[in-house]
């Protein structure tokens, strides 16, 4: 067969006739061989489970080292904040490593485990060549019919023939005319008319809509492998998303262009501040949970108790709807504190923890002259609704002459906003770093609603909207505290039996 052999030392045109013949051999896929798979430890990825999870917890392994997986078995369970996901292998092997212990959090992208695989599943073939070829290369092409040596097997990593001596393998006629003893030719990739891969990377190919001769393929002899098509599906989409983003940076930027008589402001020390802030936040996955709370016989009460607290003039405030909100929120944290936590990290493990908080330190978000600024009430467990309503009241004064310190500000545990002041119904509130958990209220509107016996009666409701940190806190979560909240709200008499 011409398709592997050539004389040592040949002339120039012999040379030719022979590289000729070795592309007509590679062209028609005359092969005359055995394969046995050769094999590669290779890692396997942990792959984005999608919702850009970037660590997930391994729950229990189904393999172990040595063991021999197929491609599609199940190499183990890992848990995200979301669901347990089971990851299958997409190789066929041995198992040589686990990286990872039950129990540690494994990275995505980063190794799983590693295998030693069969370098590809069977060997790539190049399609047929459509010419007609003489009977004269058919016979030199056709294997003899003696002969123990020699024998061409196929290179699964690059898949042409290479020479393995085995009596069980068709032999190759290499003679023609007065030849000298043939010797190997190198295989050159150029010689070849398609790109090297494996049924499976060509069928993962076309679900993509990929060529794989559009893809350099990082394999022996240019072998396009598994991890290169997805490479190169990934690379595609951020080429994509990175040239619309141009087209969108360029016509945002062309705007100001059209525009006249503009004025550049520098960011006051407050916004500065909300910047840095609410940049932070970004990294905070937030859910959002609303409901309507019903405030009539609140505010009855709170009428009631206005009316007695003008009779004294030692306790010259006059009470809000705010300080019964952030009373019953206090103690709705008592039966929920994991909604008055922080996420920090352990030093000893580096592992994310909560840090559970004794002291009910509420902010409440105010509009002062200076920009939107958030202090708190510390120690909202031990104080009374009138002490509440005196802070809030400082509070509310320090703020208007701009007089707030840092030790109002900081150390906030949740964060309740009244947007209602200015109007507005519902709100998406975002969460500060230090916090898991924010609410905001919209302003009182009577609506008509049915009574016990079906009569259609005037309610006065408000709006109420929370947003949960989703990487510790979970919806369900997030609505009992909210029922709790509410019921101590309807229903103000249920306070006096929680109060310390």
């Amino acid at each position: 067969m011409w398709c592997r052999r050539a004389v040592t030392s040949i002339p120039k045109a012999r040379s030719r006739f022979i590289k000729s013949r070795l592309r007509d051999c590679y062209s028609s896929n005359r092969f005359f061989s055995s394969y046995n798979g050769l094999y590669a430890v290779r890692p396997f990825m942990l792959a984005d489970i999608g919702e850009g999870i970037k660590e997930c917890e391994v729950i229990q392994w189904f393999v172990e080292p040595g063991a021999t997986i197929e491609e599609f078995d199940p190499i183990c369970e890992v848990q995200s904040d979301k669901a347990s996901v089971e990851i299958t292998s997409r190789f066929s092997g041995v198992i040589k490593q686990l990286h990872y212990e039950v129990g540690e959090m494994a990275l995505v992208g980063k190794p799983l485990i590693d295998i030693d695989v069969v370098d590809g599943d069977e060997p790539a073939v190049a399609a047929a060549a459509s010419t007609p070829t003489s009977s004269a290369s058919s016979a030199n092409s056709a294997p003899a019919s003696t002969g123990t040596t020699g024998a061409d097997t196929i290179n699964p990593s690059s898949g042409f023939s290479t020479s393995a001596p085995t009596s069980n393998s068709p032999q190759v006629n290499t003679s023609s005319g007065n030849s000298a003893a043939p010797a190997f030719v190198p295989f050159d990739p150029s010689l070849a008319t398609e790109t090297l891969a494996t049924p499976a990377v060509r069928r993962i190919c076309r679900e993509l809509g990929f060529s794989v001769s559009d893809i350099k393929g990082s394999g022996k002899d240019g072998r396009v492998l598994k991890e290169d098509v997805l490479n190169h599906s990934k690379t595609s989409v951020q080429s994509g998303q990175q040239q619309q983003q141009t087209q969108e940076g360029a016509t945002a930027s062309a705007i100001p262009s059209s525009i006249t008589n503009t004025t550049l402001h520098p960011l006051t020390p407050i916004q500065k501040q909300m910047f840095k802030t609410m940049t932070n936040s970004l990294t905070i996955p937030h859910f959002l949970y609303t409901d309507e709370v019903e405030i009539d016989r609140l505010s009855a009460l709170r009428k009631s108790i206005n009316e007695d607290l003008i009779k004294h003039p030692t306790t010259p405030i006059k009470l809000s709807f705010m300080p019964f909100f952030i009373k019953a929120l206090s103690l709705a944290l008592t039966e929920y504190p994991i909604l008055n936590a922080q996420v920090v990290i352990d030093e000893k493990t580096s592992q994310p923890a909560l840090l559970y908080r004794e002291s009910h330190n509420i902010g409440v978000a105010m509009d002062t002259p200076s920009g939107l600024i958030v202090p708190n009430i510390k120690n909202v467990n031990n104080l009374s609704i009138i002490q509440i309503g005196q802070e809030l009241t400082r509070l509310q004064q320090l703020g208007a002459s701009g007089k707030l310190t840092s030790a109002d500000i900081k150390d906030g545990t949740i964060t309740l906003s009244n947007i209602g002041t200015v109007g507005g119904t519902y709100v998406a509130p975002v969460i500060v770093g230090s916090e898991v958990a924010i609410g905001g209220l919209g302003k009182s509107h009577v609506v008509p609603r049915y009574d016990a016996k079906q009569n259609l009666v005037p309610r006065t409701i408000i709006n109420s909207s929370w947003s949960g940190d989703h990487r510790v806190i979970d919806g369900v979560t997030m609505a009992r505290m909210v029922a709790r909240w509410k019921a101590y709200v309807e229903h103000p008499e249920k306070m006096l039996v929680s109060l310390k």
